[in-house]
């Protein structure tokens, strides 16, 4: 025997036709024609091949089958409004969970979020770092901030925030910085540059683009993280390459100089958010931020 239930449109229709005793309001709460309403209880009464309703004058009267489907539909719509009501309230009240690299975090982020909790108060933003090993996909994370080439993937919702730019950076500290801050980019071919195994092909993609062979280029001191790489050249350690959101603080403190300027790569800053999990306030999100890299350019 079939236990399949009767279609849910004819039940949502004789749940508000039996709560209501009419039709005409039913089909007003649900927002659809009288006649539509009328046809979904006969597919409902033929389905169940019982009568429902009965003509009492000019009005309808429940049956008693139709009185016990009442109380059935009435307390099973009830429930759901309820728990549904309950998972949107929860929803609505969870943080949102931010991935992004530590770099980002720290040397972009950081600095400006009391502006963006000022700004998005309701977002309630969660912040959670790492390197190479957040996945929006994975529970627990709403969306993920990230450097990256298209094309993307095809169950992401992606908001593009900024072209990549990079170039290379040095501080005043630096031993070489007098002999190299006026000199032409190739200059950098007699430097150990620093780098880092995290972005390998920074250095090399830069050259390209200024018509300098990348094996022309020799690497010196290496870092895990581009954090690391940043404070290093801060330090006065070398030349270090770099986005430019990240070291704009740097830049306009000048602790950092970018004498040969910054180019854009294939890559863009973007916002990544699982389609399968749609979230409102990731758009509000990703306005703030195109806004914000726009706000103070170097």
């Amino acid at each position: 025997m079939s236990r399949d239930l009767p279609p849910l449109n004819a039940l949502r229709a004789f749940e508000a036709t039996a709560r209501l005793n009419s039709v005409s309001q039913a089909a007003e709460q649900l927002h659809v024609t009288h006649g539509a309403v009328s046809r979904q209880l006969k597919v409902l009464e033929e389905q169940l091949g019982i009568s429902l309703f009965a003509k009492d004058g000019r009005g309808l009267k429940l049956t008693d089958a139709g009185v016990r489907l009442r109380d059935a539909t009435t307390d099973a719509f009830e429930r759901l409004r309820g728990v549904c009501a309950e998972l949107t309230q929860a929803s609505a009240d969870a943080p949102f969970v931010l991935g992004c690299s530590g770099s980002l975090l720290a040397r972009w982020l950081i600095p400006r979020l009391g502006r963006l909790n000022a700004d998005l108060p309701d977002l309630r933003l969660h912040l959670s770092a790492g390197d190479g090993d957040l996945d929006p996909r994975r529970p627990g994370l709403d969306a993920l901030l990230v450097f990256a080439e298209p094309p993307w993937p095809a169950d992401m919702q992606v908001y593009e925030l900024a072209s990549e730019r990079i170039g290379p950076v040095m501080s005043p500290r630096f031993a070489g910085y007098e002999r190299l801050r006026e000199a032409p980019a190739e200059a950098l071919c007699g430097e150990k540059l620093l780098h880092t195994t995290s972005r390998p092909q920074a250095w090399p993609s830069w050259a390209t683009q200024h018509g300098i062979e990348p094996g022309a280029l020799k690497h010196g001191q290496g870092f895990e993280h581009l954090y690391y790489l940043l404070e290093a050249a801060v330090a006065g350690l070398g030349v270090a390459i770099a986005p430019q959101p990240l070291v704009a603080e740097d830049l306009r403190a000048g602790r950092l100089v970018a004498p040969w300027g910054f180019s854009e790569t294939p890559a863009h800053l973007a916002l990544w958010l699982p389609k399968r999990a749609a979230d409102g306030r990731a758009g509000q999100l990703a306005q703030w931020l195109k806004a914000e890299l726009l706000r103070e350019p170097v």
